[in-house]
């Protein structure tokens, strides 16, 4: 400890009479990552789900049962070709819906133009024409972007609580693996309740 750290150290002391700066900030609230339980996990999930559905207005009409296991998917490291798979829905509806729960990946910033200012101009409710002409592009790839940074701007309005939330609650690796396995083992029975099977020996 250098002796500019030391002073900060006895004003923080004197000034709260404790030397304790923080109380565990790596245990978020709500989180349930040292749960066992996939379907206390799933029940977590579906409550936050439920939440922003109050809170947000969905471009997709996604159940909220096929919205979990997306959010369960989507942090166990499926694509949305996969996800897409998995629940029997097109890719372009699972980027919607991923969008709706606030959940973007890295590769859906990689746009051609700096996307912060991107962010800025949606945030400034420009149209997609006055973007294209600012970020000097065609209006289609604002048209593909735009939501991106719309989904980014909604989780930053709310400090990214439902991110965070779901991310405490699936990124523990065998708790996420249990859930994918269970969350296509209930999707595999649904699609076969349906069959009728008439087989003689």
């Amino acid at each position: 400890m250098d002796e500019k750290t030391a002073e900060l150290r006895d004003i923080f002391i004197e000034t709260t009479g404790s030397d304790t700066v923080t109380e565990r900030q790596s245990d978020r609230r709500g989180s349930l990552a040292d749960v066992e339980d996939p379907e206390a996990v799933r029940a977590r999930v579906a409550e936050l789900v439920g939440q922003m559905r109050e809170r947000f207005e969905f471009r997709t009409d996604l159940a909220d049962d096929q919205l979990v296991s997306l959010v369960v998917g989507y942090y166990h490291g499926d694509s949305d070709e996969e996800l897409a798979t998995d629940l029997d829905i097109g890719p372009d509806e699972i980027r919607s819906a991923r969008f709706d729960l606030h959940l973007v990946r890295d590769a859906d910033r990689d746009t051609p133009f700096d996307y912060d200012r991107l962010e800025k101009l949606v945030a400034n409710d420009r149209s997609d024409e006055e973007i294209a002409d600012e970020l000097d592009t065609e209006v289609d790839v604002v048209r593909l972007f735009r939501p991106v940074a719309a989904a980014d701007l909604r989780s930053t309005r709310v400090n990214h609580r439902f991110r965070d939330d779901f991310s405490d609650l699936l990124t523990d690796e065998a708790l996420s693996e249990n859930l994918t396995e269970e969350t296509r083992k209930t999707g595999l029975r649904e699609a076969t309740e349906d069959i009728e099977t008439d087989v003689s020996f």
